[in-house]
């Protein structure tokens, strides 16, 4: 086992529901070996309260997160990426910025737990079902073995762990 730390930057448009959850549980599971961020290509400029719960229930404080643009992390002083997956199907159609590092990407296409209408129970069993999946997807990936594996075979396996 290496000590290597990994970047991983989870991209949505608006930046307020699945990939503030991702980055949460890659921060929570990742236990310090991957250094978790969420972007937006239109971020909405807040969190929605429902996903605030499910970080929360993690065990992370609301306030350490935010919605921001997809910007913040292509410039020079964005940390060094190694992995940029896209959680929504809009996101992942979009041209994305040129990202410091040479990261891996893929797409792991969630519903958007937002777009549910009903009572607040329905919403909140929307935002934990969307939790649910991408911790799937995330042990999937935690459980890769990263310094093992060559490149086009790690691709593939992360494009399966999309469509799982």
């Amino acid at each position: 086992m290496t000590d290597r730390h990994y970047n991983v930057l989870f991209l949505c448009t608006g930046n307020s529901a699945r990939s503030i959850i991702a980055e949460a549980l890659m921060n929570h599971l990742g236990q310090g070996r991957f250094r978790a961020f969420s972007a937006g290509s239109h971020p909405t400029g807040r969190v929605n309260p429902f996903a605030l719960e499910v970080v929360q229930a993690l065990g992370f404080e609301a306030g350490a997160f935010r919605s921001k643009s997809w910007d913040e992390f292509a410039g020079t002083a964005a940390p060094s990426l190694d992995f940029v997956f896209t959680v929504c199907d809009n996101a992942a159609g979009e041209v994305c910025p040129h990202w410091p590092g040479q990261p891996m990407t893929a797409h792991w296409g969630i519903e958007d737990p937002a777009a549910v209408e009903g009572s607040d129970i329905e919403k909140r069993r929307a935002f934990v079902q969307a939790a649910q999946y991408l911790r799937r997807r995330i042990d999937l990936f935690l459980n890769l073995p990263l310094e093992a594996i060559d490149t086009l075979a790690l691709q593939r396996r992360l494009d399966d762990i999309g469509r799982s």
